[in-house]
């Protein structure tokens, strides 16, 4: 006697089965990010525990703490809260808040007055961090050290000057990557700087204060200067998405444009007064 076997859509015992149908990730019209969180979290280099990755309301960068924590127990300066996908450094009235991973994290230097909570929290991830050390599943990152600049190219943190404004870049101009999210779900691997069409020039500008700061010396600084493009080329290197995304509208991010304005005091040691050998253009992939 063989036994009969269950259709396709069945279970061996005669249930239904129910298919799985992978849920798109989308972007609300009304959010002021472009950014997906799917992929927006990481591990923290120095001890290794989970970080979530937001962009301020300054346009930077913020590493905060995966869970939210009571704001009774944070102190005023360290509270930070969500709204559209943007991280503010304030609370919003509520009994809940979230904290920058770097008052927590053991292996940096505590920036504010931390109470018992706060404590208690950076020693669970001490232990946590030295388990990690020990299994050799965690590897501490060395200390930053400054790179010389490279004699045939630009600097590794150029600063650019686009849509009326100086940005600091994260990393080289070469090595600048689409944000933008391919359909098959990863993050595309095109450089911004196109192979074809127009290109930034490095200039020396002088360096100019911001409103409010002290006046700097009259000196000039090397600059890749964007500001001769079309506003659409200029919009294209500021959303950092390649020639393909940047025609396409809608398409949601997967990492955060790696730009930090320009301060030129908080950044004096990016700034370059000689002028660079212009970026060599990527080749184009055929």
């Amino acid at each position: 006697m063989c036994p009969t076997p269950a259709p396709d859509d069945r279970h061996w015992d005669g249930s239904p089965r129910a298919p799985h149908r992978p849920r798109p990730l989308r972007v609300a019209t009304t959010s002021p990010s472009r950014l997906l969180r799917a992929g927006q979290t990481g591990r923290c280099r120095r001890c290794g525990y989970r970080i979530d990755l937001y962009q301020r309301h300054d346009q930077r960068p913020i590493a905060l703490h995966p869970a939210e924590l009571a704001t009774a127990d944070v102190p005023e300066s360290c509270r930070w809260h969500l709204s559209g996908g943007i991280a503010y450094p304030h609370g919003d009235n509520s009994a809940w808040c979230r904290i920058p991973h770097a008052v927590l994290c053991p292996h940096r230097t505590p920036t504010c007055q931390a109470g018992p909570r706060i404590e208690a929290i950076r020693c669970q991830l001490a232990v946590r961090t030295r388990r990690l050390i020990d299994t050799g599943v965690l590897t501490p990152a060395p200390p930053a050290t400054p790179q010389p600049v490279p004699p045939t190219g630009g600097p590794d943190r150029p600063v650019v000057q686009l849509l009326l404004c100086r940005y600091l870049a994260q990393q080289r101009l070469e090595d600048l990557r689409c944000v933008a999210q391919t359909r098959h779900r990863h993050r595309c691997p095109n450089p911004v700087l196109a192979s074809v069409g127009p290109a930034g020039m490095w200039k020396l500008l002088p360096i100019t204060a911001r409103h409010g700061q002290l006046a700097l010396p009259d000196a000039l600084m090397a600059i890749y200067d964007l500001s001769h493009l079309s506003y659409g080329e200029q919009l294209r290197w500021r959303t950092q998405r390649c020639p393909a995304h940047a025609a396409v509208p809608g398409v949601a991010d997967l990492a955060l444009a790696c730009w930090e304005p320009f301060d030129p005091l908080l950044h004096a040691a990016h700034i370059h007064t000689r002028l660079p050998h212009p970026p060599p253009r990527p080749h184009r992939r055929g």
